[in-house]
């Protein structure tokens, strides 16, 4: 069940399990860094990413998911009849015929998280193998992962189990640029509400605790005014009068990306992280919708890419050109080794709290 708080007070403390990776000011909070951007350049996906969706809405039940093909450049779209296939090529993307639609997978992933119900988990519905695919951190032991094995192959080729060599954990930790007495976050995208109220999102497992939020020099800065943790992942904090608030990702080269929308990441997209500790950052979208169990709770609905993260970077900017797509929620490994890092997609908190990217 996901759970929302709206507060007129401050909210942040750590909180993933599975690693909530507090980061610090993926957004920019001057403008002075605007300068013309030269990286990252963005994947020519934007449309990829709409019409994906639009697809979906489309095929209804018999919707079995899609990714982008880097390769090629077109928008693999995969279906389980022929009639289908032909109204995926009439729009001009690639038609893959496989066994299992989304429904029939996401009831599989459901039957078997309530069987063997296990920490240190994530489980997705992976369109490119067309599966349930279970990964299992380092936590879970060797019976745990018996377990898991166990039940999977109940479900023949519906599902996976994948080993991951990290820990999914939290990455919150004490720091600049914006932080409170209980550690340091990454901002998100800034945002306005209809009335041209200024505010930030970041990650919910940050603004969990209330509190203020101050920058690098100690200055305060803004108020947490809403919460969602676990179940979601995503937070929002109120700035005090006089703090700028370009809506912009800062690049930790001296320039920023101006931030002008916010989009649906697709699979197989080529995506930006920004974050304080490890600076800025580039991997691919691997899933979507995907369940993670953290040791502080379930979170729903998240993005899951390639791109690395490590402590101090949760709450900061996932993005593709100028477009927003997730703000950091936790995950395994470091930028030395690699790892899987989780984002919250961010048009569930732009319409959950009235605000747009600005």
């Amino acid at each position: 069940m996901k759970k929302r708080r709206i507060a007129d007070r401050c909210a942040v403390t750590a909180g993933v399990g599975v690693a909530v990776l507090a980061v610090t000011a993926g957004l920019a909070l001057s403008s002075a860094s605007a300068a013309p951007l030269a990286r990252p350049a963005s994947v020519s996906g934007a449309d990829a990413g709409e019409l994906a969706a639009d697809l979906r809405v489309a095929l209804e039940g018999d919707a079995a998911g899609s990714y982008y093909d880097a390769t090629t450049g077109r928008l693999v779209v995969n279906v389980v009849d022929g009639s289908d296939a032909a109204r995926v090529r009439e729009v001009g993307a690639v038609a893959r015929t496989v066994t299992y639609t989304l429904a029939q997978l996401d009831a599989t992933r459901s039957e078997l998280r309530r069987k063997v119900d296990t920490p240190g988990t994530s489980w997705a519905v992976n369109p490119k193998a067309n599966k349930v695919v279970v990964t299992a951190d380092r936590t879970v032991g060797d019976a745990g992962l018996a377990r898991l094995t166990r039940a999977a192959r109940g479900y023949g080729d519906k599902v996976e189990v994948r080993r991951s060599a990290g820990r999914f954990d939290r990455f919150l930790r004490d720091g600049d640029p914006i932080h409170t007495e209980d550690g340091r976050c990454s901002l998100g995208f800034n945002v306005v509400d209809g009335d041209g109220t200024p505010y930030f999102l970041t990650a919910g497992h940050c603004t969990d605790g209330g509190g203020a939020w101050s920058d690098k020099g100690g200055r305060v800065i803004g108020d947490t005014a809403g919460s969602s943790f676990p179940g979601d992942d995503y937070g929002i904090v109120r700035y005090r009068p006089g703090v700028e608030h370009p809506s912009e990702v800062n690049l930790h080269d001296g320039s920023a990306r101006s931030i002008t929308r916010a989009a649906d990441a697709y699979v197989g997209e080529r995506v930006w992280r920004s974050g304080s500790t490890t600076g800025l950052h580039e991997g691919e979208v691997v899933d979507l919708d995907v369940t993670v169990q953290y040791p502080q709770g379930i979170v729903e609905g998240l993005i899951q890419t390639t791109v690395c993260a490590e402590p101090g970077d949760s709450g900061g900017s996932l993005f593709d050109g100028d477009a927003a797509l997730g703000l950091t929620s936790g995950g395994s490994g470091d930028c030395s080794s690699g790892g899987e890092t989780f984002f919250q997609p961010v048009k569930e908190p732009l319409a959950a709290y009235g605000v747009t990217i600005g």
